[in-house]
């Protein structure tokens, strides 16, 4: 994986996403439609630099944080500003949409 799209887990959360912008990719490893969207993922990741905390989590290891925002389906897609929720995202999205959503806040 690449080094620019960070793994968290339901402690690293909340630090992770307080500040800045963020993209957090729920996922699992069985989910197909998750594998597909993995790839646009770092795709995004290497296009924003820094500019765009992206990440992943897995919803098979950490179930407290995807409970508690109420994720149902994956692959979901967070757009995190500052700790708020901007948007949620359901299913694969291409990257440039992926992109233009993200442009919208930075």
């Amino acid at each position: 994986m690449d080094i620019m799209v960070k793994e968290l887990n339901d402690a690293t959360f909340t630090a992770e996403t307080g500040n800045g912008l963020s993209l957090v990719d729920f996922w699992a490893p069985w989910c197909g439609p998750c594998r597909m969207q993995g790839p646009v993922i770092e795709q995004v990741a290497a296009e924003v630099g820094d500019s765009v905390k992206v990440a992943k989590m897995n919803v098979d290891e950490n179930q407290g944080v995807a409970a508690q925002l109420g994720i149902m389906s994956i692959p979901t897609m967070l757009v995190i500003k500052d700790g708020q929720i901007k948007e949620t995202l359901v299913g694969y999205h291409p990257k440039e949409q992926l992109m233009a959503i993200l442009g919208k806040y930075m």
